[in-house]
């Protein structure tokens, strides 16, 4: 699926998932950059991204000092074009896959670590 299709369907399902969200982690939500891109783009630019990533969280957790530069901004990033490769050409499966992978990284922002966010369900 060509990556302006990507962008549509995973720009619905982060727009859904934030507004199902409790009203307090929405509103904490609205601080955090959300960037919806292909790896693809990415890899050559910066070798030190893993090339088969779905999602990263990069910057200041919610719970860290406020940001003293823009490396330091919180910024969720979905690779769709991995995330599509995942589920194997499946929009079902992409979209669950798009809604995990930002409630992942939204939890690294709220300031989950790893074994936080598996208790949750959210691998």
């Amino acid at each position: 699926m060509r990556f302006p299709r990507l962008l549509t369907i995973a720009t619905s399902v982060v727009k859904d998932t934030l507004i199902s969200l409790p009203t307090e982690i929405r509103n904490e939500a609205g601080d955090c950059r959300i960037e919806l891109t292909e790896m693809d783009a990415l890899v050559d630019i910066d070798e030190d991204l893993d090339p088969d990533l779905l999602g990263l969280f990069e910057g200041n957790a919610r719970c860290d000092p406020l940001p003293e530069s823009p490396d330091e901004m919180p910024r969720i990033r979905l690779f769709l074009d991995n995330l599509w490769d995942e589920c194997t050409g499946d929009l079902a499966t992409y979209r669950h896959e798009v809604r995990i992978t930002f409630l992942h990284e939204l939890g690294h922002y709220l300031g989950l670590d790893e074994d936080e966010v598996a208790a949750l369900g959210l691998e």
